[in-house]
């Protein structure tokens, strides 16, 4: 039986892999050194743990069952063996990584977002980088136009940063489970 869920579709390979199980509830895939390396859907989860590949840390409490195992799903997972993960680099501004950072509410008046400002417009010399760049919501956004905030006398809710070492942890789930938090080393803010 368990021969033959390796072979299965779900198990990562061919060219549709990277849209299965996106409905799907995610889980966390630890290093053997308790290190988060990726997000991954629930179901390729309890595969990992079945092939003895993986020992299951938090179960979601949900299960998976065929006629004859039935297996809990798991929410964390942790690989038995040690893999080399590269040095991750700098996260690059994205629309949706700073809808994520700004929780989507626009930073000059609490409204729901659907922008992206820059503080110093591109315009006058400003980059687009982490630091340079808010979530607004069109109102704000048209008001505001290619003009400093010293200018019209806005100001952003937070200082816009750099998101943090585990930001793409946030961005692969809509909503963290609470299990995961002890996991992400600095990164325990509420999403």
């Amino acid at each position: 039986m368990i021969e033959a869920i390796t072979h299965l579709p779900f198990c990562g390979h061919g060219p549709w892999a990277a849209n299965y199980g996106r409905g799907m509830a995610r889980a966390l895939v630890l290093n053997a050194t308790y290190e988060p390396l990726s997000v991954v859907s629930q179901r390729r989860a309890a595969v990992l743990v079945l092939c003895d590949r993986a020992d299951s840390i938090h179960g979601s409490g949900e299960m998976l069952r065929s006629a004859s195992i039935e297996v809990e799903l798991p929410s964390v997972v942790r690989l038995r063996y040690y893999v080399k993960a590269p040095a991750r680099r700098a996260s690059a501004v994205t629309r949706r990584g700073v809808f994520a950072r700004d929780r989507f509410q626009c930073q000059y008046c609490g409204a729901r977002a659907e922008n992206i400002d820059h503080v110093r417009p591109r315009s006058r010399g400003g980059n687009h980088i982490w630091e340079n760049v808010v979530a607004a919501c069109r109102r704000c956004n048209s008001h505001k136009r290619d003009r400093l905030l010293s200018e019209i006398h806005m100001r952003p809710a937070r200082v816009p940063r750099a998101p943090g070492r585990f930001a793409w942890v946030r961005q692969a789930v809509p909503t963290m489970p609470e299990c995961w938090r002890a996991y992400l080393p600095g990164d325990s803010a509420p999403v």
